[in-house]
């Protein structure tokens, strides 16, 4: 009987250690590891590892101006053709809000000192703090009032380009599945296409 025991024993210190065999990045040291942001590709997010805040309370900026002829009036439906977070692309969206402004490309370090996120789309002109009349010329450097993700808002940012465009607040269905997204800020003309 003792030896079936502790052939059982052995056993399950097999398996257990097994299990624990492909955990080659966890152990790996913190610098090691590449993190998500710094993985620019078409496939993937750039910032799919920041906690996004999905869902808004649909609040727009102060300033913010209705656009009066968008190509995706409110009301509207379209088919998502970005990948800004993971289930976006391909998902239906209904357009929520459709707003004429500059929207910013911008690169920034978390306000609580986290991670840099690169190349995030998009805070518009009247969420970066001391806009005026002026559009912010490529490489300015801005503090950001929006607050899309965690540690955005109060972060310090630089331009990376800038497009004078609409924007649109939408809801949608993410194609991974969850709940629908509520008020997500902000896709672009170019980010949607007419549902076929």
């Amino acid at each position: 009987m003792k030896k079936s025991m502790l052939a059982i024993g052995t056993s399950l210190i097999l398996v257990v250690g097994a299990c624990g065999a492909n955990t080659a990045d966890e152990e790996k040291p913190a610098e090691e590891q590449t993190p998500q942001e710094d993985v620019n590709t078409e496939e993937e997010s750039p910032q799919a590892d920041i906690e996004m805040e999905h869902a808004s309370d649909g609040e727009v900026p102060e300033g913010l101006q209705t656009a009066e002829d968008p190509a995706f009036p409110v009301g509207s439906k379209a088919v998502i053709e970005t990948d800004h977070m993971p289930g976006m692309k391909g998902a239906e969206a209904t357009i929520v809000g459709a707003y004429d402004t500059v929207a910013y490309v911008i690169t920034y370090t978390l306000a609580d000192g986290g991670e840099k996120v690169k190349d995030h789309k998009w805070v518009v002109h009247e969420e970066i703090e001391g806009a005026g009349e002026e559009v912010f010329e490529d490489g300015a450097e801005v503090t950001v009032l929006a607050d899309h993700m965690e540690g955005m808002k109060g972060a310090e940012a630089v331009i990376e380009s800038s497009e004078d465009t609409t924007v649109y607040m939408i809801d949608y269905m993410p194609t991974t599945g969850g709940d629908e997204v509520k008020n997500h800020k902000w896709v672009v003309d170019s980010e949607l296409s007419d549902i076929k």
